[in-house]
């Protein structure tokens, strides 16, 4: 049994794809006592609520991370938090970099400041690989938004709220994803658009990501940076599967993007161990408590986990029955 079970549960950022995938599993699965889904956008929270039959364990919320005041009503009675809320898109955040830093870092904090004064037992925050060495400005605030998470064991050191970080690749199928894209080209007989052929990126799926961020609650302490062990793709073996045969051209690497992603630099591989079906990040400070993973096998010094180095990756046959699986 999880300490979730039976426990009060808050998602910041909750009618996006992981917020509704996690929404089914807390509540068929982990069976909460009560859900609450806080997000801006009423129509999303419509369609969610008739989704789940307007279950009576879930509450919903209306604000903006952005508004500390909010926070603390929604907080209230709330034993965990899962913080997925975030501004994504990497190159609209090129062209918007303040208000990217607005949600995703002073509204982090201000999930932290809530949390500690609504004594919430424990927050994960969602990362991404994009915030490993950042080069664009989304990847940039995740990677401060990150720091703040982990530091803010430091503020609540003498409360019982703790932080950890869950880092993870691209979530396949996830709102925005390119494979409906590529496919209605496909139909339409045109020619398959990307970005460079020697692109490749950590794949992980929806179900995987849930249970991935879900089971580091029962793991964590608090500091905590999880990195899930996941198989790379390469990108045109991601195009034949999802349309065989389609031809296709590049069109260059768009603003901010790199070649491979990375999920642990190799700076961090001095904190870095190996705890089986993930990789365990420790702070660099802890004074709240934690204890170190003595007992856990360590990475060798100046090893870095990207996309482009992984051990593992899928093959045009693996990817596509993936997307059979996942119904895409």
């Amino acid at each position: 049994m999880s300490l979730l079970t039976g426990s009060s549960v808050l998602i910041t950022g909750g009618t996006g794809s992981l917020g509704k995938a996690l929404i089914k599993v807390l509540l068929d699965e982990y069976e909460v006592r009560r859900l609450v889904v806080f997000s801006r956008d009423e129509l999303k929270q419509l369609e969610v609520r008739n989704r789940f039959s307007n279950d009576p364990r879930l509450r919903w919320f209306i604000g903006d991370i952005r508004d500390k005041q909010r926070l603390d009503r929604a907080f209230h009675g709330v034993d965990y938090v899962i913080h997925a809320a975030a501004l994504k898109q990497v190159d609209t955040a090129e062209y918007n970099p303040y208000e990217f830093v607005r949600t995703n870092v002073l509204g982090s904090q201000n999930v932290i400041d809530a949390a500690i004064d609504a004594g919430v037992k424990k927050v994960v925050a969602l990362s991404t690989d994009k915030a490993s060495s950042p080069v664009n400005l989304y990847g940039a605030t995740k990677l401060c938004a990150d720091r703040l998470f982990i530091s803010g064991n430091h503020y609540a050191a003498a409360y019982p709220t703790r932080f950890s970080v869950v880092r993870y690749g691209n979530v396949m199928g996830s709102r925005g994803s390119i494979l409906p894209i590529w496919k209605k080209m496909a139909d339409e007989g045109q020619s398959l658009g990307i970005t460079d052929k020697r692109m490749t990126r950590f794949w992980i799926t929806l179900e995987q990501a849930v249970h991935f961020v879900l089971s580091s609650f029962d793991r964590m302490q608090g500091g905590e940076l999880y990195v899930p062990k996941i198989p790379s793709i390469r990108i045109p073996e991601l195009a034949e599967a999802v349309a065989p045969g389609a031809a296709t051209h590049e069109i260059g690497v768009r603003p901010g993007e790199k070649l491979h992603e990375e999920m642990i630099a190799a700076d961090d591989s001095r904190r870095t161990v190996d705890a089986g079906d993930r990789f365990i990040v420790e702070p660099s400070i802890s004074g709240w408590g934690y204890e170190r993973h003595t007992s856990t096998a360590t990475v060798a010094d100046g090893w870095s986990y990207h996309s482009g180095n992984n051990e593992t990756f899928l093959s045009v046959e693996e990817i596509r029955e993936m997307i059979k699986a996942e119904g895409l």
